[in-house]
């Protein structure tokens, strides 16, 4: 927990950020006094968050497990599917083809599909995260598994490695700082894709509290989905670096970190 806390950019100055918005907030609604339709204060939403604390935690719950649920798939089907373009060209041709090809259609326009094909459960919310976290996972794993030095894979080789050797004890470990970076890229786009889900198709998640009090114009309400989407994009954004952390104390950005904190 260390590595989720420490520094002035971590989760700590995060909160403190955050906690000067909310003030500038409620003190602007208490100048301008806009209608609560159109704006309600911090302190309005966090009321209607106290009339119904466990509906929205049960729903945030909900949002919570597709993402991860989506987060965790990404990840291991972005591994491998890199791990076949590093090792074929023509696999590299066709699996990148593919994946430009779905990034660059809106995933809104392919949810609705999802639900014709799996129907109105859980599963085509996954799918969806999946389809937006993967991209960003296969091409920094990529660069990664690429980025390895020629001089090490020859002595390698020389020293009769498998190719199987060579990925598990060289490339992958040169791949892990780029799969991190990836991987808290997707970890915001799994919960975007999870929310589109929940538009589509939802009847549990943060997404179809939005929905329902959109259609009530209950504005406090859809500020309680949002704050809550808020703080779980940004726990999750810091939960990924400090697993990073904790995997990668001898990489030469952790040192730097840990560095700037101690002369901090």
């Amino acid at each position: 927990m260390t590595g989720l806390w420490s520094g002035s950019s971590g989760l700590r100055g995060t909160v403190g950020v955050l906690v000067g918005v909310l003030v500038l907030w409620e003190a602007a609604v208490w100048l301008l006094a806009p209608a609560p339709i159109i704006l309600p204060p911090p302190s309005r939403i966090w009321i209607e968050f106290l009339d119904a604390p466990r509906y929205f935690l049960r729903h945030a719950w909900f949002t919570l497990s597709t993402t991860l649920a989506g987060f965790a798939l990404s990840v291991v089907l972005g591994v491998g599917l890199a791990v076949a373009i590093v090792n074929s060209r023509f696999l590299e041709r066709i699996i990148y083809t593919l994946l430009v090809s779905l990034n660059s259609l809106p995933k809104v326009a392919l949810a609705p599909l999802f639900v014709i094909w799996m129907g109105t459960g859980v599963e085509p919310k996954i799918a969806i995260a999946v389809m937006l976290a993967i991209f960003s996972i296969v091409v920094d794993t990529v660069l990664g598994l690429r980025s390895v030095d020629p001089d090490a894979i020859a002595l390698a080789r020389v020293n009769h490695a498998s190719p199987l050797k060579i990925l598990v004890k060289i490339r992958f470990p040169n791949a892990l700082p780029s799969l991190f970076v990836g991987m808290k890229v997707a970890i915001s786009f799994a919960l975007v894709g999870a929310i589109v889900g929940e538009f589509v198709a939802g009847s549990a998640g943060l997404g179809f509290v939005i929905l329902v009090a959109q259609g009530q114009f209950d504005t406090p309400r859809v500020f309680v989905a949002l704050v809550l989407l808020g703080i779980l994009g940004t726990l999750l954004f810091y939960l990924v670096e400090a697993v990073e952390r904790l995997t990668l104390p001898w990489h030469v950005s952790q040192r730097a970190v840990a560095d700037r904190d101690g002369h901090g």
